[in-house]
């Protein structure tokens, strides 16, 4: 096997909103910025049926992962198998990621920490704690804290101590 260290870098693709939808999560995640931007030319037109000089990709980052965004037409959309997760330290950071994630989504589409923005895309955005809470070797206290998950839509750290410790 190689040593190389290789990088993997999620492609999102969109009907024609990728430069928006780029646009947007930048505005969201600290330390983040758009990278690159191609655009459609004549080559392939009679295939992808996009006009020349319209964004084919936008590169961007979210603090310091990279992303690519892809104006591939109608044919694919996103659903639920595959989500984005926000781990955070605080319930601020819970609220910030939250609000803004979610503005725009579909409010029917929100459980458990779960979110799906306005471009259909899934998000989890859950505690830090949650995550231990939920691998630990204490049984009853990591099931209380998992039943406490499932009655909310925006997970609450407070709620989800309080459940956990009994």
């Amino acid at each position: 096997m190689s040593k190389r260290i290789h990088t993997i870098t999620p492609c999102l693709w969109f009907d024609d909103q990728a430069e928006a939808a780029a646009n947007f999560y930048v505005g969201i995640f600290p330390n983040s910025r758009i990278t690159a931007v191609s655009r459609y030319g004549e080559a392939g037109k009679e295939v992808h049926g996009k006009a020349p000089g319209s964004v084919l990709t936008v590169g961007f980052e979210l603090d310091g992962q990279g992303f690519t965004a892809l104006n591939g037409g109608p044919v694919f959309t996103f659903s639920e198998a595959v989500s984005f997760m926000v781990a955070c330290e605080t319930q601020e950071e819970v609220d910030h990621f939250w609000a803004r994630l979610a503005e725009g989504g579909d409010p029917n589409a929100q459980q458990c920490g779960w979110l799906k923005d306005r471009f259909g895309l899934s998000w989890q955005v859950v505690p830090r704690i949650m995550m231990d809470m939920l691998v630990d070797p204490d049984h009853a206290a990591s099931q209380r804290a998992f039943a406490a998950m499932l009655t909310m839509r925006k997970l609450d750290i407070a709620a989800l101590r309080k459940a956990y410790e009994g």
